[in-house]
């Protein structure tokens, strides 16, 4: 998955052609079996650059409009590392305004991962902390190998903040108080520390990083058709994402409008036939 634009440092313009030819794949794209694989390359600790972030909102868009695709697990290449967070050497080469431009586009492709109707999961191979952790926590669900690493934003230590999210994600995973004494801190904690906190969803032993991300795979598979009603598993996400940021009778409105979307769906109509048959609902994702 590849996303042309203009290059960082001398912003040289390039022709679409050029930049595809010449630009490395810092996030590979695959789909298995109706899931899509983002996985940050970037060794050795898979720290982020703009055209990392760049092409993690290319994958992410073409993962929305693949009709293949009903689940989304994002991971990070290796051992030791998810995400270190951003690129250092470049935020310190680049000028304030370049900085907030990055920021920003930063932000919109977060977004754009926690609005896309199909669960996303956050595979935690490793490290996951600054920039890395935000991105996870801009995923649904998150699960961590057990042992492999630490959590934590400890952008204070630069004398700057999480800037992608991590501020306002985090107080809404952990409460404010929580969430400021861990960034004024700058603490790192154990991925079973991050679990008491709620930061981290599951806990799986393996052996590797290949073991753990089959299972967490198989984890996923869970959430494809027939067996699972994608469309409302979707929606569900949606209500949650969106309602949670609205007052209550707004997000009891939305929550009425998604309902009423799915109550004309096919996957309704069958899972309503099959309660009532007594037979295991066949979902088509409609």
């Amino acid at each position: 998955c590849v996303y042309g634009a203009a290059r960082t440092g001398s912003h040289t313009l390039q022709s679409l052609k050029e930049v595809l030819m010449s630009e490395k794949v810092l996030v590979q794209y695959e789909v298995q079996d109706q899931i899509a694989i983002f996985t940050l390359d970037d060794p050795p600790a898979n720290t982020y650059t703009h055209e990392m972030m760049r092409q993690l909102d290319e994958c992410i868009v073409r993962a929305r409009f693949d009709k293949e695709v009903e689940v989304i697990v994002i991971t990070g290449k290796g051992e030791k590392f998810f995400c270190a967070g951003a690129n250092i050497g470049m935020l310190a080469e680049a000028d304030p305004d370049w900085k907030y431009c990055f920021c920003l586009h930063a932000n919109e492709t977060l977004n754009r991962l926690e609005q896309t109707p199909k669960l996303v999961i956050a595979a935690l191979n490793g490290h996951t902390v600054g920039g890395g952790l935000e991105i996870a926590m801009a995923a649904d669900i998150r699960i961590a190998r057990k042992d492999s690493g630490k959590v934590g934003l400890p952008e204070v230590a630069l004398g700057v903040l999480p800037g992608t999210g991590g501020t306002q994600r985090l107080v809404r995973i952990v409460g404010k108080s929580r969430a400021i004494q861990m960034m004024a801190e700058g603490s790192v904690y154990g991925f079973d520390k991050a679990h008491d906190f709620g930061i981290v969803n599951e806990i799986y032993e393996s052996e590797d990083r290949d073991s753990f991300l089959a299972q967490v795979l198989e984890y996923a598979g869970q959430f494809r058709t027939p067996g699972k009603a994608t469309k409302a598993v979707g929606l569900i996400k949606r209500s949650v994402q969106t309602g949670a940021e609205l007052p209550f009778e707004l997000a009891l409105a939305l929550e009425r409008e998604l309902q009423a979307q799915l109550f004309a769906s096919s996957d309704a109509k069958e899972g309503l036939s099959a309660y009532i048959e007594k037979r295991t609902a066949e979902f088509e994702g409609k």
